[in-house]
């Protein structure tokens, strides 16, 4: 009898080191997967520690208005199931929605975007945006990491060496043609400044470096499509745009974390 008790007692210890394990195992997978943030447009605890906020809430246009407006645009744009998407306007530049701004300027920041392309596509992101100026046609100034459809889009080979395509400094510095960069799906956009110093990575690869204020700096706004903008991407604060370049292009995660 004594015997069979202890089989029963040993038999209640495994068990309860057993649960005892596998809770410390779900809390683990919980732990874990609340720093990598697995649901879309959500802050997890370690970002939160980190300083990293939401541009985008998912649902609403909350902190966005259109850059040449003080609401945000009544269509050509729409929210869908926790994407923001820019609807089709056969190419057209600014023409529709037009572009949207976030109401809050910045200095100096690590700004991330997840954005998917359809086929033929052509959108920014563009940063130390001025929207006093181009009142008119096109799209707001600013520094832009361009977003585009090297394959089929003619602006790819437009610009000078390659200026003009994924991951570049738009029409001012050329990302390398080794890029990492997924067609089909939500890639990523992470543009870090620290103070005049910018970096552009694409799916976390450094595609572009660049020091603003300098001489170099300056030639090569003077030998692009900026020159007529004087102190072009010089200012100190600026918003932060994303492009309706009439092509439908989806935006999601958008997160800013300031230095």
């Amino acid at each position: 009898m004594k015997t069979r008790n202890f089989i029963l007692l040993g038999m209640i210890a495994i068990s309860i080191a057993s649960f005892s394990q596998s809770s410390q195992n779900v809390m683990s997978a919980d732990k874990k997967a609340n720093d990598v943030t697995p649901i879309d447009n959500t802050i997890s605890k370690k970002e939160a520690a980190q300083g990293w906020k939401l541009l985008w809430d998912g649902k609403t246009t909350k902190g966005w208005r259109g850059a040449k407006r003080t609401t945000f645009p009544t269509g050509g744009w729409v929210m869908d199931n926790g994407v923001l998407k820019v609807l089709n306007s056969n190419g057209a530049e600014s023409a529709n929605g037009g572009d949207i701004v976030t109401l809050k300027k910045y200095k100096n920041f690590v700004l991330s975007v997840d954005f998917k392309i359809t086929e033929g596509a052509n959108s920014g992101i563009k940063y130390f945006v001025d929207t006093e100026l181009n009142k008119g046609e096109g799209s707001s100034i600013g520094c832009e990491f361009q977003i585009l459809d090297d394959e089929n889009h003619p602006d790819a080979k437009l610009g000078v060496g390659g200026k003009r395509t994924m991951g570049s400094l738009y029409d001012l510095i050329a990302a390398p043609k080794d890029k990492i960069f997924r067609k089909s799906e939500f890639n990523n956009a992470r543009i870090v400044v620290k103070g005049n110093k910018v970096q552009h990575f694409l799916n976390n690869k450094l595609t572009v470096e660049y020091t603003r204020g300098t001489q170099m700096w300056q030639a090569l706004v003077n030998y692009s499509k900026y020159s007529v903008w004087p102190n072009f991407g010089n200012a100190a604060v600026g918003n932060i745009l994303l492009q309706d370049h009439g092509n439908e292009v989806w935006f999601k995660n958008i997160k800013i974390k300031e230095l």
